[in-house]
C-alpha cells in the first residue's frame, strides 16, 4: 500500500455525490436530491436521466453488468447481473440503461426465507432501488442498493423495515426536539460497527470439514499455548495478516467505506476492524460489503476469513459492537452529554428516552443478537451474558441518582478532573465522564452507546431497526405528554424522574460475568433468555407486535414471519452441525482411533515375544485408554444419530428449536468430549484434520 494516494481512490468505485454533481444536469441533482429529502416518488422522466449518467460511469470504470442488490432475511446479500447490452440494427449491440430499470426489478420470491409469507409456487418479488445509499461497482458490475418486497407486498428484507426504523426514529425525536425548542428538521440515527474476524491458514482450513460446511470446529482439543497470556491483543501484527490488512483497507476505501482502526484481538489469530460512524442505513449496507470483502481478499492471501462467533472452543469468540448514536440535521449529537450534562436537559431527556426502551423492550434487543452461533458466545466470560443491562459509568450514574431524588441535589456528582501522569514531560488530559465496561451489553461510551452483544457474522441491520423502533416508542410517549404542558422545562425533569425511577433496575456498573450477577439480576425482574430458543418466543409477544405495528416497521404477519424465519436458522444451523459431527467422527476420528489403538497392540505383542511384561508397557497402558475411549465415543456417536433421527418426527416451529437445544445440542457436546480427549493422545501424524495449534498459529 506504499504511495497509495488514499484521497484519490477513496470512494473511487461509487456513484457519490460528487460524482452526481459532476455527471448530472444542474436542475436533475437538485430535483434527484429534494425527491431523497422529503421523501416523494421518483419522477421517470429524472431516473431516466439518472440510469444514463450512471450507466456511463459505470462503464467507464470497466463494468459490463448491473445488479440490484438486496439483503433478504438470510443475513447476507443477494444480487442477479443483467449486462447493460441491447441489440442494434446491422446485428450490433449498444450498451442501454433505463430509469425503468434503475427503480424496480423482479427476483423469485420464493426462493428466500419467508416465514411462510411465499408459497414455492408464488414466485414474483420485486426490488426497487434505495437512493438513498450510493450505487457502487463490484466484479465488474454495477450493484444498486434496493430494496426486497413480495408480490403482494409484504417485507421480504432487512433494509426496508430499517428504513422505516430510522424514519419513525426521526419523526418522534423531532416532535421532541421542538417542543423543547430545539431546532431540526430530521435525526439520523448513525452506526459505527466493530468487526471481529479471525484468520488461519486456507490450507489448513480446507483439511477441516467442519469449517468448510458450519464455520466453526465441532472437533478439537484445546492448544497448550491459547490466550493466557495476553501477549496477542493490541500486539505486533504479522507481516502475512498485515499485507492482508492493507489490501482489505484499499478495497475498502474504493467502495467509500471508512475503515479506520485494525489491531490484534483477545485470541490467537483474532484481530478487528473498526470504521468511522456514518448513518445507519449506510453503515449496514458497508459492513454487508465489508464482511464478503473480508473473505474474498483473504483467499487473496492464502487465509480464510472466519466469521462465525464461536469457531474455536476454549477461546474467545468474535462479535461484532454496534456503537449507536442519534444526531440532529444540524449535526448536534443528542447523547453527548456536553460540559455539564447535569444541566442539559436535551441529553437527559434523550438518556431517558433509552433507558426505558431498553428495560421495556429488553427481550427484542436479546433476540436481534439471538443465533445458534452466538448462544456458543453469550456469557462465556468473553461476551456480555444473555441479560440485558445498561452501564452509564459513575459520573452519568450519579446525575441519574440525583434526578431521581425530587430535590436533583447535583453536590455528590463529580467534576470533570484531570488525569496526572506523574511524569513531567508527558502531557496530563481530562478524564473522560465514563470508564468502559466490556462485560456490559449495552454500555454508554462518551456520546453513544455501544450494543456489545451482536454476533460477528450477523447483520447490524436487526439489532437496529429494534433500538431505532423502541426509542422512537419512548420518544411518542414523551411528546404525547409535553404537547400538554405549560411549562417545559420542569416537565421534562419530570418525566425523566418518573422513567428512571421506573426503569432503574436495568442500570447496572459492575461485574457482568459474576455469577452474583445473574442472581441480582433475576431478583430485579430482568430476563436472561441463555438461548436462541429461550429469547425467540418472545419475537411474537403482544406487545411487541403492537410496538412494529403502531410504528408501521412490520405488519403482525410479518413478526411472525420473521419468527418462523429464525426458528426455522436455529434448527437447520444445529442439524447441520450434527450432521456434520457424525460424518466426522465415523470417517476420520474414529477410523484414526482404531488404526493407532491396533498398531499400539501390535506393538505390545510384539514385545511380549522378547519378554516384555505388557502391564508395566507404556503402548500397552495407552492402547487400553484409547479402546475404552473409542468404545464410548462409538456409543457417544449412536445416541447422537438416533437423536438427530428422531428430530424427524418432532414438530417443526418452536417444539424442534427446544428439541433442537436440549437433546442434540447435549448429544454433540457429549460426543465431541470424548473425541477432544483421544485427540490428546493422537500424534500429529496420525490427525484426519489440523490441530487447534496448528490452526491458531500457523499465520
Amino acid at each position: 500500500m506504499a504511495g497509495t494516494n488514499i484521497p484519490e481512490i477513496f470512494g473511487s468505485l461509487v456513484f457519490n455525490d460528487q460524482v452526481m454533481r459532476e455527471t448530472l444536469p444542474k436542475e436533475v441533482y437538485k430535483s434527484l436530491h429534494k425527491t431523497i429529502e422529503e421523501g416523494k416518488e421518483l419522477d421517470i422522466t429524472l431516473a431516466n436521466a439518472v440510469a444514463h449518467a450512471m450507466k456511463d460511469w459505470a462503464i467507464s470504470k470497466g463494468a459490463t453488468h448491473y445488479t440490484h442488490w438486496f439483503q433478504p432475511m438470510t443475513g447476507i446479500t443477494a444480487e442477479k447481473h443483467d449486462s447493460f447490452i441491447a441489440p442494434a440494427p446491422g446485428g450490433k449491440a449498444i450498451m442501454e440503461f433505463s430509469g425503468k430499470e434503475l427503480i424496480k426489478g423482479e427476483s423469485d420470491a420464493s426462493s428466500f426465507p419467508s416465514g411462510g409469507i411465499r408459497s414455492t409456487f408464488e414466485a414474483r418479488g420485486y426490488t426497487a432501488w434505495d437512493p438513498t445509499s450510493y450505487a457502487f461497482i463490484k466484479e465488474g458490475s454495477l450493484c444498486i442498493p434496493t430494496i426486497f418486497c413480495s408480490y403482494t407486498g409484504e417485507v421480504l428484507d432487512k433494509k426496508t423495515p430499517l428504513l422505516r426504523s430510522m424514519e419513525e426514529l426521526s419523526k418522534q425525536a423531532v416532535r421532541v426536539l421542538r417542543l423543547i425548542g430545539v431546532p431540526a428538521k430530521r435525526v439520523i440515527s448513525t452506526v459505527g460497527p466493530e468487526q471481529e474476524y479471525f484468520l488461519v491458514d486456507r490450507a489448513l482450513y480446507e483439511k477441516r470439514k467442519d469449517l468448510v460446511l458450519t464455520g466453526r470446529t465441532l472437533f478439537g482439543a484445546k492448544s497448550p499455548k491459547s490466550q493466557e497470556v495476553d501477549d496477542h491483543y493490541f500486539g505486533a501484527i504479522k507481516p502475512r495478516v498485515m499485507a492482508y490488512m492493507h489490501d482489505l483497507d484499499e478495497e475498502l476505501w474504493k467502495l467509500g467505506i471508512l475503515a479506520k482502526t485494525e489491531h490484534n484481538e483477545a485470541a490467537p489469530a483474532q484481530h478487528e476492524l473498526a470504521p468511522v460512524y456514518t448513518t445507519t442505513n449506510i453503515a449496514t449496507d458497508h459492513n454487508q460489503l465489508t464482511m464478503e470483502i473480508m473473505k474474498k481478499v483473504a483467499r487473496k492471501h492464502g487465509l480464510s476469513c472466519l466469521l462465525h462467533e464461536k469457531p474455536f472452543m476454549g477461546v474467545n469468540g468474535s462479535g461484532k459492537h454496534n456503537n449507536w448514536s442519534i444526531s440532529t440535521d444540524t449535526g448536534k449529537n443528542l447523547l453527548d452529554p456536553g460540559k455539564d450534562p447535569k444541566t442539559n436537559k436535551t441529553f437527559l431527556l434523550f438518556l431517558t428516552a433509552v433507558i426505558k426502551a431498553v428495560d421495556e423492550y429488553q427481550d427484542l434487543l436479546r433476540i436481534s443478537a439471538a443465533s445458534a452461533g452466538n448462544d456458543h458466545r453469550l456469557g462465556a466470560s468473553e461476551a456480555p451474558p444473555a441479560i440485558v443491562s445498561i452501564f452509564l459509568g459513575d459520573d452519568l450514574s450519579a446525575i441519574v441518582d440525583a434526578i431521581k431524588k425530587k430535590d436533583n441535589d447535583f453536590e455528590n456528582v463529580p467534576e470533570r478532573v484531570k488525569m496526572e501522569t506523574g511524569v513531567e514531560v508527558l502531557p496530563d488530559f481530562m478524564k473522560d465522564t465514563t470508564d468502559r465496561n466490556r462485560t456490559s451489553p449495552f454500555a454508554f461510551t462518551g456520546n453513544k452507546f455501544e450494543f456489545r452483544m451482536l454476533g460477528s457474522a450477523s447483520s447490524v441491520a436487526g439489532p437496529n431497526i429494534i433500538l431505532n423502533t423502541i426509542v422512537a416508542e419512548s420518544l411518542s410517549v414523551f411528546a404525547d405528554e409535553l404537547e400538554n404542558v405549560n411549562d417545559i422545562d420542569s416537565a421534562v425533569m419530570k418525566i425523566c424522574r418518573r422513567e428512571l425511577k421506573a426503569h432503574d433496575r436495568i442500570l447496572f456498573d459492575g461485574n457482568g460475568y459474576a455469577d452474583a450477577w445473574v442472581e441480582e439480576a433475576e431478583k430485579r425482574g430482568l430476563l436472561n433468555l441463555k438461548t436462541t430458543a429461550d429469547a425467540l418466543p418472545h419475537y411474537v409477544d403482544r406487545k411487541n407486535i403492537e410496538l412494529f405495528e403502531k410504528h408501521r416497521i412490520f405488519t403482525e404477519v410479518e413478526v411472525h414471519s420473521r419468527y418462523e424465519i429464525q426458528l426455522e436458522n436455529y434448527c437447520k444451523t444445529i442439524n447441520t452441525e450434527a450432521l456434520t459431527m457424525i460424518e466426522m467422527a465415523k470417517k476420520q476420528i474414529l477410523p484414526v482411533a482404531i488404526k493407532y489403538t491396533t498398531e499400539l497392540s501390535e506393538s505390545v505383542e510384539v514385545k511380549k515375544n522378547i519378554g516384555i511384561d505388557a502391564a508395566d508397557d507404556a503402548a500397552y497402558i495407552l492402547a487400553v485408554k484409547l479402546a475404552k475411549l473409542t468404545n464410548e465415543m462409538y456409543k457417544k456417536l449412536e445416541t447422537l444419530e438416533n437423536v438427530v433421527a428422531d428430530a424427524k418426527n418432532i414438530k417443526a416451529g418452536q417444539p424442534l428449536a427446544d428439541y433442537s437445544r436440549d437433546k442434540i445440542l447435549v448429544a454433540m457436546n457429549d460426543l465431541r468430549a470424548v473425541a477432544d480427549e483421544i485427540e490428546v493422545d493422537i500424534p500429529d501424524e496420525y490427525m484426519p484434520y489440523p490441530t487447534y495449534t496448528q490452526l491458531l498459529f500457523s499465520v
